[in-house]
């Protein structure tokens, strides 16, 4: 039956002209959000990356604040802004924003990305797969959709170099005790920790406890082990604490709780943080090259995770880890900023 009822809502309102204006695609991958920001944002300068992230963080914070915090976002939102290429091998590059600031790299930003720009039309899709370079803070990453029926089924990454930083030591943490961890690098600093040592089951009834104590984990190992990255000081700092411990689900090896930034938590297994696992992994041989781990999220969702080369990076030995997941585009949107909103700029609520 053909609908004829009017909409009582104007489809052809416009905001003031003196209202900042956004529009974004938003996605997740396995569970974790993205939202791209494609217009709006304003220009970034610099020749590097880290440049324009630099340049964000000094003078567009506000923005990244008003969509990511709410009222427009919530305190585990994550974004990216698509800005043009920077190195003559890459097809565009991105620049990842969190709930504290702007992350280095980031795994399910790649393949929802990769996903977006390829169904939305972006860069054209070509089957059996389709492949892109982009630019991020962290370096040159290299993704491919599997393309099925014209459509992205799945997409992996190749990260860059990914090496271990240190092994086997111990911190002590207020209210835990000492605590055995782990640093990888996979475009950030993460330090792992057995959950099941520690005895937290990692289940989304214990949301607040993984957060209360990853971040607690986080800074004792903060204040006692400085962090540096071979080449790029603006590296230099830990991005969250990992969990790791016996997968839950049939399907999977293992799974991962990340908290990252200011206590967010990933929905998905994140995907640097897999790719800082095939690292330690490959380290300690416990798998070989092309050897696959299934690793699972805190609600499930997988990441397949592998080796696929050996490499050196600065005096480390390191590896490119290779990443696959899904992602599924959840909506267009236009954001407004009205200047007299009193609440422009964000605030956030846990």
């Amino acid at each position: 039956m053909k609908n004829n009822k009017k909409s009582l809502f104007p489809l052809n309102w416009n905001p003031p002209q003196d209202w900042l204006k956004f529009t974004t695609i938003d996605a997740h991958t396995e569970g974790e959000p993205l939202r791209i920001i494609l217009d709006g944002y304003q220009e970034l300068p610099g020749e590097t990356i880290l440049e324009k992230r630099r340049y964000a963080k000094e003078h567009y914070d506000d923005l990244r604040k008003a969509l990511m915090w709410e009222p427009r976002g919530h305190a585990d939102m994550y974004g990216c802004i698509i800005i043009p290429p920077i190195t003559p091998q890459a097809d565009l590059g991105v620049l990842f924003l969190h709930n504290e600031g702007y992350s280095t790299m980031c795994g399910h930003g790649i393949i929802a990305v990769t996903k977006v720009v390829l169904e939305t039309g972006m860069f054209a899709k070509q089957a059996p797969q389709t492949c892109l370079n982009i630019d991020t803070p962290a370096g040159l990453v290299h993704t491919c959709a599997k393309i099925e029926a014209g459509k992205v089924r799945r997409v992996y990454f190749h990260n860059v170099p990914s090496f271990v930083f240190l092994l086997d030591q111990t911190v002590q943490v207020p209210g835990i005790g000492w605590v055995k961890f782990d640093i990888a690098f996979c475009g950030a600093f993460y330090a792992f920790v057995d959950a099941d040592e520690l005895g937290i089951e990692m289940i989304p009834e214990n949301f607040r406890l993984l957060i209360e104590k990853g971040m607690d984990i986080k800074w004792a190992v903060m204040q006692n082990f400085p962090i540096e990255h071979p080449f790029q000081p603006d590296l230099n700092f830990l991005y969250g604490t990992i969990f790791t411990g016996k997968a839950l689900g049939k399907k999977a090896d293992s799974r991962n709780v990340c908290i990252f930034a200011d206590g967010e938590v990933d929905r998905s297994p994140t995907g640097t943080g897999v790719s800082a696992r095939m690292a330690l992994h490959f380290t300690r041989g416990e798998i070989g090259l092309n050897q696959p781990m299934v690793i699972e999220s805190l609600i499930g969702s997988t990441f397949t995770g592998s080796v696929v080369e050996e490499t050196v990076f600065g005096s480390y030995r390191a590896v490119i880890p290779r990443v696959e997941g899904t992602a599924f585009i959840t909506g267009k949107n236009g954001f407004f900023i009205d200047p007299e909103d009193p609440l422009k700029n964000g605030f956030l609520l846990r």
